[in-house]
């Protein structure tokens, strides 16, 4: 017997959940102090781990739909297509890959999670994803809208 969707309600939703915290600065002083691919950032714009953790409190969180930029501003580093994502974290070296299966296991098993916001530092009307790129894949792949700590003026 075959059945076509014409003759049911034929629905599919999804019932899974992340909650969006405020993110600890001090633990992402790895991300500023050794990422390779960031330092060209921080030096082009003059922005200091000072700095940073003196706007930190005054981000606020804002949705991220998937896309290079976070409301009009250019985010770079954030590889939001899923061809980035396939080479930057679905074939990661095993230790990368596997905090995100866990937090993928996670959601999968709970249908909801809490996780710290990933952080957007905003200077001169150009981002750079600071932390949380897992994060943010973890909700695009799910078809879901992230939130994302975004903290603006970097410079004085």
């Amino acid at each position: 017997m075959v059945f076509y969707a014409a003759e049911f309600d034929v629905k599919s939703s999804s019932c899974l959940t992340l909650f969006w915290l405020k993110p600890d600065i001090d633990e992402e002083r790895w991300e500023f102090f050794s990422h390779p691919a960031k330092q060209e950032w921080y030096l082009r714009h003059g922005v200091t781990w000072e700095r940073i953790v003196d706007r930190f409190d005054s981000g606020e969180l804002v949705p991220y739909p998937r896309s290079a930029d976070v409301n009009g501003i250019p985010v770079a580093l954030s590889y939001h297509r899923y061809e980035d994502y396939q080479k930057y974290l679905a074939r990661a070296k095993r230790g990368y890959r596997k905090s995100y299966t866990q937090i993928e296991d996670a959601l999968q098993r709970g249908g909801t999670l809490a996780l710290k916001a990933p952080i957007i530092l905003v200077c001169n009307g150009e981002g750079l994803l600071f932390s949380g790129y897992r994060r943010l894949c973890l909700a695009w792949n799910y078809g879901m809208v992230p939130y994302v700590w975004q903290v603006e003026k970097m410079i004085l």
